[in-house]
């Protein structure tokens, strides 16, 4: 099922496009490389469409976010729609400021966006219109037991924005509002690397950008890759490792994956 997307972005190769947080802009980079993608970092207004015109996805994030960056945001969101190239957009920490979630609404209002990639507080912050989501450590989480409750207001905010709505949690939830992907890879520990979700976003758009046609499955072979990655990089750390190592460890289980390693090692349910 999801072996197609990884060798999609492993024969094509595609140059994403970031506009992201300095706290992650390196991990980023570096797992689009281990996948097979390539990245460029750009955030200045003044180059920011010429440099999306040559790249085949983008992928923007919000994580600290100022208002310099707002103009480029939009910029590059218009000329990726304008040449048909996907989007993924990042809410990160959507609710804890007025800036943050004002710039959130104009881009959803004004652009074209393919993924929505969250935490649950963020996504119930934009599918409510407001709320507390402080970033990537959000205690509001997605469980099973919170899993039938949560799913019909993810597929509403798909339906409502026209983007597919990836959610990440103990359970990742990917949706186009109408088909749901409910997905059990990954392990806890990967909340205790800063910027895994960044990666997992900048990864959704590579898989994306090598599959346009099939969104929602790119979407879910990405989270599922990028759990999967988790999984494995955990099992391979030794006596008195800890974060830091599972975080390098992650991007060299993206870099050795392979197209059938992620087809026996995805787990998922479709609802």
């Amino acid at each position: 099922m999801f072996a197609p997307y990884l060798e999609a972005v492993r024969t094509r190769a595609p140059l994403i496009h970031n506009i992201t947080n300095y706290v992650t802009a390196n991990d980023c980079a570096n797992l689009l490389l281990a996948c097979g993608a390539s990245p460029i970092m750009a955030d200045d207004p003044a180059e920011v469409s010429e440099v999306q015109a040559v790249c085949a996805g983008l992928h923007l994030n919000l994580g600290t976010l100022h208002t310099g960056t707002v103009p480029a945001l939009l910029a590059a969101g218009r000329t990726a729609n304008t040449l048909g190239h996907p989007v993924v957009l990042d809410p990160v920490g959507v609710g804890v400021s007025a800036l943050r979630g004002r710039t959130a609404r104009q881009l959803l209002e004004e652009l074209r966006i393919t993924v929505i990639r969250g935490n649950l507080s963020e996504i119930k912050t934009l599918a409510r219109g407001s709320g507390t989501a402080h970033g990537v450590d959000a205690a509001d989480a997605l469980t099973e037991a919170t899993l039938d409750t949560v799913l019909p207001l993810v597929k509403d905010l798909a339906r409502r924005t026209g983007a597919v709505v990836a959610v990440s949690g103990g359970i990742d939830l990917v949706t186009d509002g109408e088909t749901a992907y409910c997905i059990r890879n990954g392990c806890a520990m990967m909340r205790q690397v800063t910027g895994t979700g960044c990666q997992l976003s900048a990864l959704t758009a590579a898989f994306v950008a090598a599959s346009p046609d099939y969104p929602l499955e790119a979407a879910a072979a990405a989270v599922c890759a990028m759990g999967l990655c988790g999984e494995i990089a955990q099992s391979r750390l030794a006596p008195g490792e800890g974060n830091a190592a599972l975080r390098g460890r992650i991007i060299d289980a993206m870099y050795n994956l392979t197209p059938p390693q992620l087809e026996e090692g995805a787990r998922y349910e479709t609802r």
